[in-house]
């Protein structure tokens, strides 16, 4: 209302306020107050809210401050009760203004979008279950153009929502306000790759897929693989510290990643950019980068050792008739496959019924309670073909496996891979997801599965497991056919509770993002928590980068 509301008019509107909200007329707390001695001023009732909360009596609930009383929605105001639910405010970053539209324009021509059609998708998260309002998306092509934008955003306050192919599934990649979109999707080129050593070096917005395919000519491959290699950016690979599905051969990225280049808050360039199997010269400061989610650092290049492609690929994919033989499986398959064994997926009888009834996949194998996908790598085919043989012989005569096939070419190879690869679209099509990526002790990954199921009953509409059994990975989905807090509420906190009495992880590989961040304690011991803030308020002291994500904040009201 600004200083020259009067205390009168103040008392008149929280008088109003809290009638009608005693009258249950919430649907309609937008209203108009005009004096003679003051401009036309229009309030809401969610800026009522938040401006004055304090002179609410206690016990006066807030509204819900996603919705806002108006015909004409914003991005802001579609889909779930997001800010009701995160309790979540803006906070006090400067205003996007047209003299800052203009530099940027100046500094990116043709490359700093405001046009809200082109804005848009940016906005929006792979799941369409959070949404930002940012007003402008920045896609620079260097480290110098991104380094200029961050300087310019530091001096001037504005929050900045580094983003990659924008695959993430825990609502790190877009903003929670209007935060200005830094988009690395131009930053696409290879600069070097050592066909003796197998290292590449590369700008953040390489696509994964891509990339993949350019080493491949060289008789290379990508340490990591993930569904969602068609879109995503190394960068954000490295940003959220992705696992993918072949962790189990080749290990975590803060292995195979060996340096980074980074743009800090405040634009100076951090170029750790070696290309160094071994340099124990003072501290790994790459590994401070790897899974912060663009919350200490804009990722611009990246060295990255790449295995050799196998010369053999083989994928087995089997029917077991209970979790406890999926467990046998796997470790006699790990006994016996040895150094070849390079993935071992699992999924439940309701994945496949939905991969198969959306996408119209066929599985090979059917009416089996559970599935497990295996893949070998080599270099010897007939080694590892008879390697792998003995294995199913060994399965299938102790029972532990009723049924299976075996593939040998691509083509079949990818199409067996895309049952498990796809499980996560095929989900999309039943409704709204709720999402868990968990770390577990692997005996007890499906028991979660199972409990949950036990306690959501008839409020969910399927409730499934599948995941990285061989590095204790489980996803969880529960779907519904719409977004309902109820159900929200019996599922958290009890899957994180239910987590950490496991000694589990609540975050296995997706990160934290905005979704998750106030679950971290889960997980991180208080100390560790504090720690973090301190790497934090260090290197970003005016918290410009990525707002609102990773890190725990009190929990508030707040305004787009």
């Amino acid at each position: 209302m600004g200083s020259g509301a009067c205390p009168a008019l103040l008392h008149l509107v929280v008088e109003i306020y809290l009638r009608l909200l005693a009258e249950r007329n919430t649907s309609s707390l937008r209203f108009l107050l005009t004096l003679k001695d003051l401009n036309l001023l229009t309030f809401e009732c969610t800026v009522l809210n938040v401006s004055w909360r304090r002179a609410i009596p206690k016990g006066i609930p807030p509204l819900n401050i996603a919705q806002k009383q108006t015909n004409k929605k914003t991005p802001c105001q579609r889909g779930p009760a997001l800010l009701e639910r995160y309790a979540v405010r803006r906070l006090p970053f400067a205003r996007l203004g047209e003299r800052d539209v203009a530099f940027f324009e100046r500094l990116l021509p043709g490359r700093a979008l405001t046009a809200q059609e082109e804005v848009k998708p940016f906005n929006v998260d792979w799941l369409k279950s959070v949404r930002g309002c940012s007003q402008l998306v920045l896609k620079p092509q260097t480290t110098a153009e991104v380094s200029q934008v961050l300087r310019y955003c530091y001096e001037k306050n504005l929050a900045v929502n580094p983003q990659g192919g924008n695959t993430g599934l825990v609502g790190g990649s877009v903003p929670v306000f209007d935060e200005i979109i830094l988009s690395t999707a131009l930053m696409n080129q290879v600069i070097s790759f050592d066909k003796v050593s197998g290292i590449l070096v590369c700008q953040a917005g390489c696509v994964l897929e891509r990339l993949n395919e350019y080493v491949e000519e060289q008789g290379f491959i990508m340490p990591l693989d993930l569904g969602a290699k068609g879109s995503c950016h190394i960068g954000g690979n490295v940003a959220t510290n992705a696992g993918g599905l072949r962790l189990l051969r080749y290990g975590s990225l803060r292995g195979t990643v060996l340096g980074l280049e980074v743009v800090l808050a405040d634009g100076s360039v951090l170029d750790c950019l070696t290309s160094l199997r071994k340099d124990n010269t003072g501290y790994d400061l790459k590994q401070l980068f790897i899974g912060s989610e663009g919350t200490l650092g804009v990722i611009t290049a990246v060295s990255i050792l790449c295995p050799q492609k196998p010369k053999a690929v083989n994928v087995a994919f089997l029917g077991c008739q209970s979790f406890a033989k999926v467990l046998e499986t796997f470790t006699t398959c790990r006994a016996m496959l040895g150094e070849i064994l390079s993935a071992y997926e699992f999924m439940d009888e309701k994945c496949m019924e939905l991969v198969e009834r959306h996408l119209k996949l066929s599985s090979p194998v059917a009416d089996s309670p559970f599935y497990v996908l295996i893949e070998t790598s080599g270099s010897n085919s007939s080694h590892d073909e008879e390697k792998l043989n003995n294995f199913l012989e060994q399965a299938m005569a102790s029972g532990l496996v009723t049924d299976g096939t075996v593939a040998t070419d691509d083509k079949k190879i990818k199409r067996l891979w895309s049952l498990r690869e796809r499980i996560t679209e095929a989900l999309t099509h039943e409704g709204y997801v709720y999402k868990y990526d968990i770390s577990l002790p692997v005996g007890k990954l499906y028991d979660l599965v199972d409990d949950m199921r036990a306690r959501l009953g008839q409020s969910a509409k399927n409730v499934v497991g599948y995941g990285h059994l061989g590095d204790g990975n489980l996803h969880l989905n529960i779907t519904a056919e719409s977004y309902s807090h109820s159900l929200l509420d019996a599922i958290e906190p009890f899957v994180y509770e239910w987590t950490a009495r496991c000694s589990g992880s609540i975050s296995a590989e997706h990160g934290l993002g905005f979704k998750k961040k106030q679950f971290i304690q889960y997980s991180k011991p208080r100390g560790a928590v504090v720690l973090m803030q301190q790497f934090k308020a260090m290197l970003d002291p005016k918290g410009i980068l990525n707002p609102y994500k990773t890190l725990p904040s009190a929990p508030e009201w707040g305004l787009c």
